[in-house]
């Protein structure tokens, strides 16, 4: 079961439909190496409008007509819908300085709490992974990077979720409480659930994530 699986399959595609780009044409496209603009906070009345949030999740896409001319022109876009992504992506490239703009890449990526964002993925997994860190946050993106990237994989993996805890040592205090042995008190004080734990984690049974100072277990098996 725990196997290092690929990334998704790039996705290649022009702004305006599903026909996908050539291998040949996304790998003849000069590599980005620029920083893409960043969005100033917008100003809010007080009781006007929701305010918007702090760490959205969203992407930079960036028309690549322009970028091999020198320039740069592109759009952070909220991911919410695969649909409200193409048509955000559509309009850029309608606005380029390049006539006919049609091929488009992701140049950045902001609230993905660490799991990675192919430029080439497609919106589709774009919003699926989106929805993956919106529910399962930091842990969730290590749990993916594990699995290089295979989502099915790391959304499986929570299945067999054993909980959070200070440490694995106090998940084997925990395992030993629950096993229904009965341990006199007077014995209680040298059982090494230092040792124990140590155990778990050669043994293999056991994988582990630590978020915030918190160790967070899953059954291995």
């Amino acid at each position: 079961m725990l196997r290092p699986i690929g990334r998704f399959a790039p996705h290649f595609a022009d702004g305006f439909g599903d026909s996908p780009m050539t291998l040949c044409q996304a790998e003849s496209q000069t590599p980005f190496d620029h920083q893409p603009p960043t969005i100033p906070p917008q100003g809010i009345e007080s009781g006007s409008v929701t305010p918007p949030d702090p760490n959205p999740i969203r992407i930079y896409v960036a028309c690549l007509a322009a970028y091999n001319n020198g320039h740069l022109h592109g759009e952070w876009i909220e991911v919410t819908d695969e649909a409200s992504i193409w048509e955000a992506v559509q309009a850029m490239l309608f606005a380029s300085p390049i006539d006919g703009a049609e091929e488009w890449a992701i140049h950045d990526y902001e609230g993905f709490e660490g799991a990675e964002v192919g430029e080439y993925y497609s919106f589709a997994n774009v919003v699926e992974l989106a929805e993956y860190i919106t529910e399962r946050g930091e842990l969730g993106a290590q749990v993916l990077n594990y699995y290089g990237g295979n989502i099915e994989d790391a959304k499986s993996r929570f299945d067999e979720y054993a909980g959070e805890y200070d440490s694995l040592e106090a998940y084997a205090e925990e395992l030993t409480e629950q096993s229904g042995l009965e341990i006199p008190e007077s014995l209680a004080n040298y059982i090494d659930y230092k040792a124990m734990a140590h155990d778990y984690e050669q043994s293999g049974d056991f994988l582990t994530f630590e978020v915030s100072g918190s160790v967070h277990i899953f059954w291995a098996h």
